[in-house]
């Protein structure tokens, strides 16, 4: 049985308070400050544009409801729900905070059965008449021996230096780094889904000005063989009218293999099988919603992705501290308990219990360079950081920035474009009328058919766009997100964690 005095009683008391006195106010390693970012002063912008409170009418989360499309805001919910790349980011997710549970368990002493040594055992030994007791003595008598053990230890690292805080810190930083890359994935994949939609209701409506197309050809065919056989029109005349109207029937056959492509896509996006989805068809009827883009300085607080670099910058700072930590010594205190006895009906009695108590002290004098190349590796990670960080700012800004121009650009030409389709029905009416009217050929009916077909696709390609990039200036702006969030996400100890297994 192990015994100790009161005088080393004493001496670890005393050792404890001041590794208690240390760990509270010794953490080696820089502190974390947000490094600076070029921030434009304003964005480059013309009327209709105002920097107002960024996304204030945007929902938060549902930002796609302000296109107000019933069908989007399902199938939106359909990919919340069933995508996969999002689930894997919740995985990922609760793999980052149970590494951060992993840390902060660090904080408490570790308490069970004693490992390698003196674990519960139950032994029966019989020693030897001639054993030697010394160099010059040996037993001349045989003994049989019951022993019977259950002991227990307590094993603390105080964190003199900070390695365990900062690690912590780290962990935590990571932590707050994966929910912001859930954000952006969430953010990443609505915005896909919401862009694949538009495009798909901009070939519907593409395939719809086709099908018109092709029903007022044949009309027109019908005038033009019944002129025909009048004597009035001229087989040439036919035979255009013929060559267009196959050639726009071959235009909406090719635009459905397009569409289903961009419908398969949504199904992935959804989480379903794209032989099993279909999407009914239904012509563009939305228009960009009005949004505010605030200042350039609020974009760091909006896009998870900045927020997401900006987490990783402070976890690699944390470990500059504990790289540091490794050139400061370690103390480690310790106990054990139990009950020793060689009857194992008096195992748990009083008498048979045994303890001791103990620290040690260790610290590497020589590494061979390894201490110091782990501060530089983790130094250089924090640069690299830092520098993704700056970038991701960077890219941010052109992202708003080219969304913002890009509507400007598509709105004038959606009116520009307007009018040319306006212009082109004008032209056909007139055309028609001449025709009939024997002042024209046929030529001239069948170019104003294929100036306005050309027209009115391009005004649907333009409106598509607009919606699109409208999409893409809600992601870049973030959709509605905002970091405040993430302060709520930590690992705190709490007691049922602490004491379960």
């Amino acid at each position: 049985m192990r015994r100790v005095s009161t005088r080393y009683l004493s001496l670890y008391a005393a050792s404890l308070s001041c590794a208690l006195v240390l760990s509270a106010g010794c953490t080696v390693g820089p502190n974390y400050n947000r490094p600076a970012a070029s921030v434009p002063a304003k964005w480059d912008t013309t009327a209709p544009w105002v920097e107002a409170a960024p996304m204030d009418n945007l929902p938060k989360g549902a930002w796609w409801s302000v296109f107000h499309d019933d069908k989007l805001n399902d199938l939106e919910q359909q990919a919340l729900d069933a995508n996969q790349d999002l689930k894997v980011s919740v995985a990922r997710l609760q793999q980052a905070r149970a590494s951060a549970a992993v840390q902060v368990s660090t904080l408490f002493p570790t308490f069970g059965l004693v490992p390698n040594t003196n674990q519960p055992s139950a032994e029966r030994v019989r020693e030897s008449a001639g054993r030697v007791l010394s160099s010059s003595i040996t037993s001349s008598t045989a003994f049989t021996q019951n022993t019977y053990a259950l002991p227990f230890a307590v094993n603390y690292e105080v964190d003199l230096f900070g390695q365990r805080r900062r690690s912590i810190e780290s962990a935590q930083a990571s932590y707050q780094a994966s929910a912001a890359d859930l954000e952006n994935v969430r953010l990443v994949i609505t915005a896909e889904l919401a862009g694949e939609y538009f495009t798909l209701r901009q070939q519907d409506t593409e395939i719809g000005i086709l099908n018109r197309t092709v029903d007022a050809l044949e009309k027109g065919l019908e005038l033009v063989e019944a002129r025909h056989k009048g004597g009035v029109a001229s087989g040439l005349d036919v035979a255009q009218e013929e060559t267009f109207l196959d050639t726009a029937r071959t235009q909406a056959i090719l635009l459905q293999q397009q569409r289903k492509q961009f419908e398969d896509a949504i199904a992935v996006l959804i989480g379903k099988p794209a032989p099993d989805f279909h999407l009914g068809a239904n012509e563009l009827n939305s228009e960009p919603p009005p949004l505010a883009l605030g200042l350039p300085s609020d974009l760091l607080e909006r896009r998870p992705d900045i927020a997401e670099a900006e987490r990783l910058m402070a976890a690699t700072n944390a470990q500059i501290g504990v790289a540091k930590a490794a050139y400061y010594p370690s103390l480690n205190l310790f106990g054990a308990t139990g009950w020793q006895t060689s009857s194992i009906g008096s195992l748990l009695s009083s008498s048979s219990i045994f303890w001791a108590l103990g620290a040690n002290v260790a610290q590497d004098i020589f590494s061979g360079g390894a201490r110091r190349a782990q501060v530089q590796f983790a130094s250089a990670g924090y640069d690299a950081n830092v520098a993704s960080y700056r970038g991701t700012v960077l890219n941010a800004f052109r992202e708003v920035q080219d969304s913002v121009t890009g509507l400007t650009v598509l709105q004038q030409a959606q009116q520009a474009q307007q009018k040319a389709v306006d212009s082109a029905r004008r032209t056909l009416d007139i055309s028609t009328d001449r025709y009939k009217g024997g002042l024209v050929n046929y030529l001239d009916v069948v170019t104003a058919q294929q100036n306005l077909l050309a027209d009115e696709q391009e005004l649907a390609i333009i409106r598509g766009q607009r919606l699109v990039t409208s999409v893409l200036l809600v992601k870049a702006l973030g959709g509605g997100w905002d970091s405040s969030s993430l302060s709520a996400v930590a690992v705190h100890a709490k007691l049922k964690d602490i004491v379960t297994p």
